[in-house]
């Protein structure tokens, strides 16, 4: 029995040391300031721009890649007039064709006419990023249909050196996407990728590049290209017997992450602006609306998610214009929501170790969001909370506190839509918790 009692009075002394440490797996440095982006762009471009195709066939002719008026600059000056922070593109897609002149194949700028083949569209726009302050990452699929290797152990190392040409060439890198993509190449077989090379390759080039995968490491795919993540999403999880692509944890494990994971890793929702990835004609009186972009946005940043929205430019080279007059609407009514908060004078007490976040604003203020924050550099630990407004005039017997609003995770941000309130005083009860709450910040946003 001493002995038993001992291991319960040291098992209560880790839990309140962990209260004001990390608790359980926390983001790297990398991670949080990955985070903290929470808006970036995806481009896809390259041949399937000018043959329609959403996966090319790697077979088309190098020449069929012919923008005629490319300006990168004009992909980062949208970027950063759209509020996001970070731009990837597909320097090299499943058709194999490379946007920069590479020396691991045929299959490049370089062998096309466009700019005489002195073109490199990575060149480009890795330097209007840095002139623009924006973030630059890649997606290089390792799918090849186009690469003779493509299905044989040599092939590792073609990509291996593809990886190694653009991080050394054109970094820093704030994220690479990797995918899982493996379908036939030009001999009918399949690749067996070596991961644990490629993973080694872009941490030893770009250390701080955050790795995108099913299965991280660096942040996880959110399981669909709706850009939307579940109501519950834990930035860990679960990643040992599990591989990118065929071998990933299942859909609803990608979206709700592991409660007790091992491993840091968030979620980043993907999404086109258009019906497809790769800019069509067709499609330029589909882009989606503000009011799809605003659910879109509640989805993934208000819940624990990055959003990395595809826009893709044109034959041209350019973003057409009414995705990027789409993109400043957009701005613009995230901007008249959520740039005043009206919690931002308000008096806040806390009780119950964190448990309980009163909030008493200088006058009655109406509000239609609530925002909330933990503090993740010391994990993601709360599992449900509820929202509760004080209106003496209902008649309840708890000194007229009534729940608005209910959850589960909350994480880096979560933003709960709730029915039109009005009051002076709220409170925030968490309910579940791994340990001591951390919350970070409570605030509140009106549509008026």
């Amino acid at each position: 029995m001493k002995s038993l009692r001992s291991f319960f009075l040291l098992a209560a002394a880790l839990c309140a040391s962990c209260s004001k440490d990390a608790c359980g797996p926390t983001p790297s440095p990398a991670q949080l300031e990955w985070q903290k982006m929470e808006y970036n762009m995806f481009v896809h471009f390259g041949p399937n721009t000018f043959s329609g195709l959403e996966w090319g066939k790697g077979t088309e002719a190098e020449d069929l890649f012919n923008p005629t008026d490319l300006d990168c600059r004009q992909w980062a000056a949208t970027a950063k007039a759209a509020g996001m922070k970070g731009i990837i593109v597909t320097a090299k897609h499943h058709d194999g064709f490379c946007l920069w002149p590479s020396k691991t194949t045929t299959h490049t700028v370089a062998q096309s006419s466009w700019r005489d083949g002195k073109g490199d569209v990575l060149a480009e726009l890795s330097e209007a990023c840095r002139e623009y302050g924006i973030k630059f990452g890649v997606y290089i699929s390792p799918w090849d249909r186009n690469h003779p290797a493509y299905g044989t152990p040599e092939y590792n190392n073609v990509y291996t050196q593809a990886l190694e040409e653009v991080h050394s060439q054109y970094g820093p890198m704030f994220e690479h996407w990797f995918d899982g993509a493996n379908g036939e190449g030009p001999n009918g077989k399949k690749q067996v990728y070596d991961w644990d090379t490629f993973r080694a390759t872009v941490r030893r080039l770009s250390p701080d590049a955050v790795m995108f995968s099913d299965i991280g490491p660096g942040c996880r795919w959110v399981g669909n290209e709706r850009g939307r993540a579940c109501e519950t999403n834990w930035s860990t999880l679960n990643t040992e017997g599990f591989t990118p692509g065929a071998g990933a944890p299942p859909t609803d494990t990608l979206q709700q992450g592991n409660v007790y994971g091992a491993h840091w890793v968030p979620v980043e929702a993907d999404v086109s602006i258009r019906p497809g990835w790769f800019w069509r004609e067709s499609e330029n009186d589909k882009v989606k609306s503000v009011d799809d972009l605003m659910s879109i946005w509640l989805s993934s940043v208000g819940r624990n998610s990055v959003l990395l929205l595809n826009v893709p430019p044109d034959t041209r080279g350019r973003i057409c214009e009414v995705d990027s007059l789409r993109l400043v609407e957009f701005r613009e009514a995230r901007e008249a929501v959520f740039g005043t908060d009206l919690a931002a004078d308000a008096k806040i007490r806390k009780r119950q170790g964190g448990k309980v976040w009163e909030i008493t604003l200088p006058e009655y203020r109406s509000f239609d969001y609530v925002q909330l924050q933990e503090d993740i550099r010391y994990g993601q630990r709360v599992s449900s909370f509820r929202v509760e407004i004080q209106d003496f005039d209902v008649a309840l017997d708890n000194g007229g506190w009534m729940t608005i609003a209910e959850g589960t995770t909350i994480g880096y941000k979560r933003i709960i839509p709730t029915k039109p309130c009005k009051t002076k005083r709220l409170r925030v009860v968490i309910t579940g918790s791994h340990d001591r709450p951390l919350l970070e910040s409570v605030s509140l946003f009106s549509k008026n």
